[in-house]
């Protein structure tokens, strides 16, 4: 997907992770307690409104006019940084036996954008 993106992870009311979130840079992040329109990316039917009680970023700008930007987290940081993610997951999802897919969604402005691009770009057949 061309062009600079933003991705937020959603919390429900539990604390788990309910679904990623990707949009374009240029779209309000998405607000605790209000309505977020969450659309699969190729399945026009698929979506679904979330009303997030957390919302975090998952992308930190780290380097920046070729300079270290963001404190490197050691070893240990990073460990801990993963499980605690590991923790807001749903047992369904971290399952052996047949898991639920964890869901990647796009927002309402990006979807449009793929598919306009899509739209642009595709071959049109010629039927004779």
């Amino acid at each position: 997907m061309p062009g600079r993106k933003d991705c937020y992870r959603l919390y429900g009311g539990d604390g788990h992770a309910l679904i990623d979130l990707l949009q374009r840079s240029s779209e309000a992040p998405p607000e605790v307690g209000s309505r977020v329109l969450c659309r699969h990316p190729f399945l026009e039917s698929k979506r679904a409104y979330v009303i997030p009680t957390r919302v975090e970023p998952l992308h930190k700008l780290c380097w920046q006019d070729g300079r270290v930007v963001e404190t490197i987290p050691n070893l240990e940081q990073v460990r801990s940084r993963v499980n605690a993610s590991l923790r807001t997951l749903r047992q369904d999802i971290k399952r052996n036996l047949n898991p639920t897919p964890y869901k990647v969604s796009v927002s309402d402005n990006l979807y449009s954008f793929i598919h306009e691009l899509w739209l642009q770009n595709a071959p049109i057949e010629e039927l004779s």
